[in-house]
């Protein structure tokens, strides 16, 4: 069996995804800012609340209404990702570890990077090897060894691109 690219706007997040989304974010049940620089997140990273509202330092959640919030806000996250790529298919997997990089970075950095821009051009391959680009938490690379301060920023990097390398083959 062939895997074949579908259109953008027929794709959702996985359930494989979501819960390795899910995985990656971990859960707090008091709202922190994981990275120095960074936005208060709760939750499964959630940074605000269905309404809008931001995230703020003393929030607290439960499990069960981090997982409904988190749905909420990538379902969101979806239709505003699928809107940045008219005319752009992608195999499950790619759509996966995209809205995985959305759901960390936000869709404004979604929209303004080189892997949209990559996308749109077709050149797979090349959106692939730009996740490698986003290394940066609050002006600082995270992709200097030994450091302690948001490692896993870039590890998160090389795991998607490692998934999006073998997507292509």
């Amino acid at each position: 069996m062939s895997k074949q690219r579908i259109a953008v706007t027929l794709l959702t997040m996985s359930a494989a995804g979501f819960g390795a989304w899910k995985a990656s974010e971990g859960f707090t049940d008091r709202a922190v800012i994981p990275t120095k620089g960074d936005v208060p997140t709760i939750g499964h990273g959630s940074t605000r609340y269905e309404d809008g509202r931001p995230v703020r330092l003393g929030d607290t959640i439960t499990p069960k209404r981090a997982e409904v919030l988190a749905r909420h806000l990538l379902t969101q996250d979806e239709k505003r990702f699928a809107a940045s790529l008219p005319g752009v298919e992608l195999f499950q997997a790619e759509f996966d570890l995209y809205m995985d990089f959305v759901g960390q970075f936000g869709i404004g950095n979604w929209r303004a990077s080189s892997m949209r821009k990559r996308l749109l051009a077709g050149d797979y391959v090349g959106a692939c090897n730009a996740l490698l680009l986003y290394k940066f938490s609050a002006g600082y690379d995270c992709s200097t060894p030994g450091n302690k301060r948001c490692y896993g920023v870039w590890t998160r990097q090389l795991e998607r691109h490692h998934k999006c390398m073998e997507a292509q083959k």
